[in-house]
């Protein structure tokens, strides 16, 4: 099911990376760059819950949606927060965990999967906070300024990314632990 609408929105969000990162190369003005790139992630980011939605409501699922689906939050989360990084309005540190964490459970996913043990580390509460927090964090670090005159979201941004850092750390070891007793029984 390559082509269905609901993989089609999963497949917008890959597409989306090179579209923000090329804004920033555009002859604008600064705050107009800022202001097409948030606009774009916040649309883009969307697509994330219509291709879910989408995907129950025609009972379109597939295995390829189901795998395709967090890998292209993944990287749409991973390119942002280079470029935030490369704009030095995120810190390289939180980026650091952010990305390695995203690498960290997805290898451990893969693992466990292979050893018939998946349900161990199945998507939690705790990991959808995170990827929200990640969600707002954002798209206030891309805009960069005031919101509705008074709003700064840069400091916002910056508190928001720490706490998904935190998030990611808390998540990471949730998922660790849920895993470890499979991996002792497996390994024996």
């Amino acid at each position: 099911m390559f082509f269905t609408l609901p993989t089609l929105l999963t497949w917008t969000r890959i597409i989306a990376i090179p579209l923000i990162v090329g804004v920033f190369y555009l002859p604008l003005p600064e705050s107009t760059r800022n202001l097409v790139a948030t606009v774009m992630f916040i649309v883009f980011a969307a697509t994330d819950w219509a291709d879910g939605y989408l995907a129950r409501k025609l009972n379109q699922t597939s295995a390829f949606g189901a795998f395709l689906d967090p890998v292209a939050d993944k990287f749409l989360v991973c390119a942002s927060l280079l470029v935030l990084v490369h704009l030095q309005r995120a810190d390289v540190f939180v980026a650091l965990i952010i990305i390695g964490r995203e690498i960290a459970i997805s290898a451990l996913r893969e693992w466990m999967a292979q050893i018939g043990a998946s349900r161990s580390v199945a998507v939690h509460m705790l990991g959808k906070v995170k990827t929200t927090v990640q969600m707002l964090a954002i798209p206030f670090l891309l805009y960069d300024g005031r919101l509705f005159g008074f709003v700064d979201t840069g400091v916002w941004g910056v508190w928001l990314i720490w706490l998904a850092a935190v998030l990611t750390v808390w998540s990471m070891i949730y998922y660790l632990q849920k895993a470890i007793p499979e991996i002792r029984s497996r390994v024996k």
